[in-house]
């Protein structure tokens, strides 16, 4: 069996079609979603195509698609910066209740049995939760009680838009990295399972993506065009800003 596991698309429709293309090309068995879908400029469209495709596709929810779904049922979605409200606020209003319902329904994490590699956790930052931030470079001793007593050889987590692969005690711990906005060169990132684990790379038209997402109502349309799909931060920027944030278990 052979799984790709997508995090972090945010709404961005054209990286995801080019990673799908790839996904077809690659005879892949069945799809991971690992978060954070919709926040971002094409959010229906984007969950629309996912929920169309004949290959199986399972979801896990991201913080974002956490904080969506408590704005379309009118709950409280805590102290978040005005630029990120700005986001949650548009998109609940793009979406519809069937769309709601969805997100609802996604668990935080999955166990899954992968051919050639054995049991999976997917989750989206941490086994923990969420939110927690770590990197490659974050010291072993603070993820260990993160990691410790899972029944899994092999966690795949998303959250912070950059590919990794390091250990932690005796877990192997990937990070697929962002289809919709990584940080590090321009492309949309994924990760491939079965038989052996690849972190993987799709590059696509970025100039005619940005036009496409220009065109779109998203308030901050020119923004993430630009900074998330022609010109993403570098991995170093990155990591210089979630060194600040990184766990402390």
């Amino acid at each position: 069996m052979r799984v790709a596991a997508l995090y972090d698309i945010h709404g961005n429709l054209p990286a995801l079609e080019a990673v799908l293309r790839d996904i077809v090309a690659a005879h892949v068995d069945q799809i991971i979603i690992g978060g954070d879908v919709v926040a971002g400029p094409m959010p229906t469209e984007t969950l629309d195509c996912l929920l169309s495709q004949t290959i199986p596709v399972h979801f896990i929810r991201g913080n974002a698609d956490r904080e969506i779904a408590a704005q379309m049922t009118g709950q409280e979605i805590g102290d978040l910066p005005a630029h990120v409200r700005e986001i949650v606020v548009w998109v609940a209003d793009q979406l519809k209740p069937q769309h709601q319902q969805r997100i609802d329904n996604w668990p935080a994490t999955l166990n899954l049995m992968v051919s050639g590699v054995g049991p999976v956790l997917f989750c989206h930052a941490t086994p923990r939760n969420d939110t927690d931030v770590f990197t490659r470079l974050t010291p072993e001793a603070r993820l260990l009680p993160l990691f410790a007593g899972l029944d899994a050889a092999l966690v795949v987590c998303g959250h912070t838009h950059m590919q990794f692969d390091r250990q932690v005690g005796n877990v192997r711990v990937l990070n697929a990295s962002s289809v919709g906005m990584p940080y590090g060169e321009p492309g949309a990132y994924w990760l491939l399972l079965g038989p052996t684990p690849e972190l993987r790379c799709t590059h696509y038209d970025s100039a005619q993506a940005a036009a496409r997402i220009h065109a779109t109502a998203y308030p901050q349309a020119r923004y993430f065009a630009d900074t998330n799909v022609v010109h993403p931060p570098s991995e170093a920027e990155a990591l210089a800003v979630f060194t600040r944030m990184e766990v402390w278990s």
